[in-house]
């Protein structure tokens, strides 16, 4: 009988520190985030700025077409008045100080979501956030172009492209 009730203590105690580490584990890739393959290094993301910046000479860099999107601008949260002039670069958006655009907000993971240019288009992808990322009220579960001048929703942050 007492060999049956050491052998349930044990299987108890193995079961409690499975949950224990399942626990640790499920928090450690909430905060870190999770593993990603190495890339060639990016290029280094403009800095958000709250005004405008002076424009460039017209050699300094091209035109983008008169359909293609120019600038980020948070229209509501804790950023908002905050403007990101748009390159043919992606723009990543979460927590992390590696972000292109940092969100400090509990409702945003790490890297929450990308905005990758194609062609004058610009794509939504969302990066497996926790919360998930909406575009005009819906939910983005794939690569979904972004029209110009719809809302995109990202915690309490609301943002958009404009021209």
């Amino acid at each position: 009988m007492s060999a049956v009730l050491f052998v349930l203590h044990v299987v108890v105690l193995v079961l409690l520190w499975g949950l224990v580490l399942a626990a640790i584990v499920a928090v450690r890739h909430d905060v870190f985030g999770g593993r990603r393959q190495p890339t060639a290094a990016p290029a280094p993301a403009p800095q958000p700025t709250k005004a405008p910046k002076a424009p460039r000479s017209a050699a300094a860099k091209p035109a983008p077409s008169k359909s293609s999107a120019r600038v980020l601008v948070v229209t509501d949260g804790p950023l908002a008045g905050t403007t990101l002039p748009l390159s043919r670069q992606p723009v990543t958006i979460g927590r992390a100080d590696s972000s292109t655009l940092v969100v400090s907000d509990d409702y945003v993971s790490n890297n929450h979501a990308r905005l990758v240019p194609d062609g004058d288009a610009w794509i939504l992808e969302d990066l497996g956030s926790t919360n998930g990322t909406y575009l005009d009220r819906q939910r983005v579960t794939q690569a979904t172009p972004v029209p110009i001048g719809t809302p995109i929703r990202i915690g309490k942050t609301v943002m958009e492209l404009r021209r």
